[in-house]
């Protein structure tokens, strides 16, 4: 009998696939193509719902959003870039199903402006009447760490419990607006102290029950917290905590 090639998922695993998740800017995305009977793969820019939930922008255009419609079902694959062999480093593949956000639902607005922290540019196109945002509803997923690291996970192990976070989109779009305009140097501290990121103009992008997402340019940067909150009201002392943890390693 053959041995079982994945690992117990662990809280080190659970880490590092949801750093992938919230980290990563692009990856290959899997259709299916009933007409030939074969997989479709493609390249899509990756952005994230507050709960980890991947958010893709199509192009009616695409082939893959044609092929979406008529099959939600899709698989997506995240992969840390980096020198040497590619397969050294870490990559998450997501199983998942598709679903199309109505253009002028409050859901669509409220992604609208998460995906657009994550990705500026996508603003020259985001709005033109034949794109359209999708969620991929995680269904299972499995992470290669690196040789001999192998797990396969579930829906919880990726995603973050939003159950106590009611109507947190403002909640965030506040917290998010008032740190870049009023705490600037925390968050550029969280970054370079908290991650060991390089020095610069450091903006927060998002907020969730998990932790914190920052951009520099075309890097984001995943800070996550010490344990998941309970609700909105952990979150201003959690921030506080963080920049005073990053001041004292200055110091």
């Amino acid at each position: 009998m053959a041995k079982d090639p994945f690992l117990p998922v662990d809280d080190e695993a659970r880490a590092l696939a949801k750093k992938l998740l919230r980290t990563t800017r692009s990856g290959a995305l899997a259709t299916n193509d009933a007409e030939s009977g074969t997989p479709f793969a493609s390249l899509v820019q990756v952005g994230t719902d507050i709960d980890g939930s991947p958010l893709i922008l199509t192009s009616q255009l695409s082939a893959h959003t044609r092929l979406l419609e008529a099959d939600p079902r899709c698989s997506l694959l995240l992969s840390s870039l980096g020198r040497g062999d590619p397969l050294a480093h870490p990559r998450l593949t997501l199983l998942a199903k598709a679903h199309r956000l109505e253009r002028e639902s409050e859901e669509a607005r409220h992604i609208r402006r998460r995906y657009l922290l994550q990705h500026p540019k996508a603003e020259l196109y985001v709005d033109f009447p034949d794109f359209a945002f999708w969620r991929l509803e995680v269904v299972s997923a499995s992470l290669n760490g690196g040789f001999g690291r192998a797990y396969r996970m579930g829906r919880k192990d990726l995603l973050a419990d939003l159950s106590e976070f009611f109507d947190f989109y403002d909640f965030e779009t506040q917290a998010v607006e008032h740190m870049n305009e009023d705490h600037a140097d925390a968050v550029a501290l969280y970054a370079t102290q908290l991650c060991g990121a390089r020095e610069g103009a450091w903006r927060l992008i998002g907020v969730d029950p998990e932790g914190v997402q920052m951009a520099l340019g075309d890097e984001i940067l995943r800070l996550a917290f010490p344990r998941a909150l309970t609700g909105p009201h952990e979150v201003r002392p959690m921030l506080i905590r963080l920049a005073n943890e990053a001041r004292g390693r200055v110091s």
